[in-house]
């Protein structure tokens, strides 16, 4: 069996061609741009007016590039789902100064965008430089959704979906979706629609590569432990016994220090951690079922793990598959290897 596996990041997209019949360690791997840098360079280049279609996706540095367009006298026209990349809300993304039209609407006089999170003909195109075949039974992506509800913010929205999953511990993989998802995950319908007629999985990017942390050699022989992704925007812990997580606690990176991981990393593993104290200083917030102890060691990954260097708790970086960059990909192949077991067994 054939999976192809794309993380997709704020800086790259981490993607692995995994047979099922050969070691993971020779899965054909690719660390490219992200979609969102990508696209962000493209409109920074063009110089006259812009008609963007396509899906929702990762915004960040699109946002940025779009909003300079604007400011030097551009149009720019979105349909209503490459809208909901900039905001959910589309009232807000009309303030801004943005035309948003429905879908299907064309504008021929205008030159043309198409915005998606996932683009297999490029992949494809890639690897075929290299005599490789893009062919896979399932698909899996990760990619960061908060959700959507009118009237509750970003953050409040995206940890009441969490602590709805979490409301007894169970492991990462919950938060994988196979095939559909709920409607307020609108960036991860788009990747589902993007991928109509594959057999695909869409699983929030945090626990995915929180997932494949726990694919590494010493991890796995581990029972108490810590597992931290350390992303550019936002970092989680989750805290295992065994291979279900017993709290968890969201942040944002850039509100982060050294002294203050030590703070919440050991309140997390006491028990003591509250949502309030979390969300109080912007984080996402925090969830706990209960304390796991002394724990042997936080096991990080993600771009900005070196944050834990000078920590006072042993620290191992995780490398599943022996690659840093694959703890996205890895978690996704654990997540849809344990789907299908599952379905064997009932």
């Amino acid at each position: 069996m054939k999976i192809l596996t794309i993380d997709v990041g704020a800086g790259t997209q981490d993607i692995m061609l995994y047979d099922t019949f050969e070691p993971i360690e020779n899965s054909v791997k690719l660390v490219m741009p992200s979609p969102t840098r990508i696209f962000a360079e493209r409109i920074r280049k063009h110089r006259n007016d812009l008609f963007i279609k396509g899906e929702t996706m990762g915004g960040g540095p699109i946002n940025t590039a779009i909003k300079n367009h604007l400011d030097k006298g551009y149009r720019v026209i979105m349909t209503e789902n490459a809208a909901r990349t900039i905001r959910d809300d589309l009232n807000r993304v009309k303030a801004m100064g943005i035309e948003v039209v429905p879908e299907g609407e064309k504008h021929p006089e205008i030159a043309k965008m198409e915005f998606k999170d996932i683009d297999l003909g490029a992949i494809g195109s890639a690897l075929s430089n290299f005599d490789v075949e893009l062919e896979f039974d399932y698909i899996g992506v990760a990619v960061q959704d908060h959700g959507y509800m009118e009237g509750v913010g970003d953050r409040n929205f995206r940890f009441m979906k969490i602590r709805e999953k979490l409301d007894v511990p169970r492991g990462p993989e919950e938060f994988a979706y196979f095939n559909e998802a709920p409607e307020y995950f609108t960036r991860m319908n788009a990747v589902f629609r993007t991928l109509k007629g594959y057999k695909t999985t869409v699983m929030d990017s945090k626990f995915a590569s929180i997932c494949g942390a726990t694919c590494d050699e010493r991890v796995e022989s581990m029972e108490r432990f810590i597992v931290m992704d350390v992303g550019n925007g936002h970092t989680l812990a989750a805290a295992f016994d065994g291979e279900k997580m017993f709290g968890v606690f969201e942040h944002h990176t850039s509100a982060l220090t050294p002294e203050k991981l030590d703070y919440l990393l050991k309140k997390l593993a006491d028990g003591t951690l509250t949502h309030e104290e979390v969300h109080a200083d912007g984080g996402h917030g925090a969830l706990i079922n209960d304390a796991i102890g002394d724990f042997e060691c936080v096991v990080a990954t993600g771009p900005r793990r070196k944050i834990l260097q000078n920590a006072d708790f042993k620290v191992h970086y995780a490398a599943p598959a022996g690659d840093v960059m694959m703890t996205g990909p890895a978690g996704l192949i654990k997540t849809i290897l344990s789907k299908q077991a599952h379905n064997i067994k009932n």
